[in-house]
């Protein structure tokens, strides 16, 4: 039995390039980027030029791009850089960001700040006046993601940083599941922040990178030595880094290409299950959504069900909301899109498409699927 990959954004596999690219600083460059000796000078040089790589991919200054362990971490560093060097202030989200950006907000409310949580409409976006109305003399920082983990929804963040030029507060913007998929520039976006990961992009686990625009006061969270211009204490993961850097050159140059792919995928997917008889519908609109993510509702189907028959199955996917202790919390997302009553927040299955997918996988999985749920439900 085949088995067929559709988690892609949850994590993807690593592209080969990106291996050898790992591989060779692995075995070959192992100096201290920060040692003055030739062997961290080769080290340094594997470093900026992967920050240079990065930079270019969303139009920002060398110096601005600042590596991470992780698009966790980047927005952590983010919200607590920003909330600490003001010490106190008012904060603006929205109701279906990434865990990283909710848990880091409600610390925050715990230290004394105030935050407001958007709500969105039943497509999953936030609306431009709404953040409009929520804007204080006092608010500090609006953090909102680009394109949604669990339904892809793409929130209209340019809109937001045009709002936001006349204002004191900073722009972050979690582009951890949009980097590689839709066009980035800091500069057109007007955002003061922006959070990407490595593994998202067939990159490695474990490494990550935040935008800081030029002149942007953060308080570090970690504190050590003096790299990351002394904004990131420890010693780079070169190897990390240099995979990040790989990956990221590879999706920019085929991101176009890429993005028409998955929306055939997408489409192919919607048109086998209706031809095979499921009962389903989009969580959200299909075309206002990042191209390689559909979350789907099949009515009358349990989500941990469908899960353990899609992976018995030999399909990966997901729910796109959080396992804990061996039980599937209601996703935040769904909620926050239909309300805690909807049947949608039991029933609904994230399918994401990426690399090394073909047609005939998601031909293949799409009918199972629909054979799932139509015995399911």
């Amino acid at each position: 039995m085949e088995r067929i990959y559709l988690d892609h954004a949850a994590t993807s596999p690593v592209h080969p390039a990106a291996a050898a690219a790992m591989a060779a600083v692995l075995t070959e460059t192992y100096g201290n980027p920060s040692s003055i000796h030739s062997f961290g000078r080769d080290s340094r040089r594997i470093v900026d030029e992967a920050r240079t790589v990065i930079a270019k991919t969303m139009n920002a200054g060398f110096n601005d791009v600042i590596f991470t362990g992780s698009g966790t971490e980047a927005d952590n560093m983010a919200i607590f850089g920003t909330a600490r060097s003001r010490k106190s202030g008012h904060i603006i989200t929205s109701a279906i960001e990434h865990h990283a950006v909710l848990h880091a907000c409600k610390a925050l409310e715990k230290e004394g700040f105030d935050v407001t949580y958007l709500p969105v409409n039943k497509e999953g976006i936030v609306s431009v006046s709404d953040v409009q109305e929520a804007l204080r003399d006092d608010t500090i920082l609006v953090t909102i993601m680009y394109g949604n983990n669990e339904t892809g929804a793409i929130q209209p963040i340019k809109e937001i940083g045009q709002l936001l030029a006349g204002h004191p507060a900073l722009f972050h913007v979690d582009a951890v599941q949009a980097y590689g998929i839709l066009p980035i520039d800091v500069a057109e976006l007007q955002v003061d922040l922006l959070a990407v990961s490595g593994h998202k992009i067939n990159g490695p686990k474990g490494i990550g990178a935040l935008y800081i625009k030029t002149g942007t006061l953060l308080q570090p969270l970690l504190h050590g030595g003096e790299q990351e211009r002394k904004r990131r204490a420890g010693t780079e993961n070169t190897a990390a880094i240099a995979g990040m850097a790989e990956a990221a050159k590879i999706a920019e140059n085929t991101r176009e290409k890429r993005a028409v792919l998955y929306a055939e995928m997408k489409q192919t997917f919607i048109e086998v299950l209706t031809k095979n008889g499921a009962s389903f519908s989009a969580n959200g609109k299909v075309e206002q959504a990042l191209p390689h993510v559909l979350n789907l509702f099949f009515p009358g189907t349990d989500v941990e069900a469908f899960l353990v028959n899609l992976d018995m199955a030999g399909i990966a996917a997901s729910s796109g909301s959080a396992c804990t202790a061996g039980s599937i919390e209601p996703s935040h997302v769904l909620t926050a899109m239909f309300g805690t009553d909807s049947e949608k927040l039991r029933s609904s299955i994230r399918f994401s498409f990426g690399l090394n997918n073909t047609k005939e996988q998601i031909e293949q999985a799409a009918l199972k699927t629909a054979e799932i749920a139509k015995r399911l439900s």
